[in-house]
């Protein structure tokens, strides 16, 4: 049991390390919304290329409202920080269990 209870705590260790970054990417391609970057840029396509299929699934069932403001990666944000609460926090609570 102590071997599925490190994996379990590892893996959840990973997963909140994964989304915090993936978080951190979603708040900066918001910025650089603001300052109209260049589209050809390798740093702007990387940040696009990552986070678009993720914040597309979002807009096609969030309508832009309010004068075209896009609220999906407020609600990818919220939606990571749900996740980091509550899977990365049920993984760790069952490793302690297990051990």
């Amino acid at each position: 049991m102590y071997i599925m209870a490190n994996f379990l705590n590892a893996f959840a260790s990973i997963l909140d390390i994964v989304l915090n970054i993936f978080m951190w990417i979603v708040i900066i391609r918001a910025l650089l919304t603001w300052v109209n970057p260049d589209p050809y840029n390798p740093i702007v396509r990387a940040l696009h290329q990552v986070t678009e299929p993720v914040l597309y699934q979002v807009r096609r069932y969030l309508p832009v409202a309010a004068g075209g403001i896009d609220f999906s990666p407020i609600v990818v944000f919220l939606a990571i920080i749900f996740l980091q609460a509550f899977l990365v926090q049920t993984l760790r609570d069952i490793a302690f269990q297990l051990h």
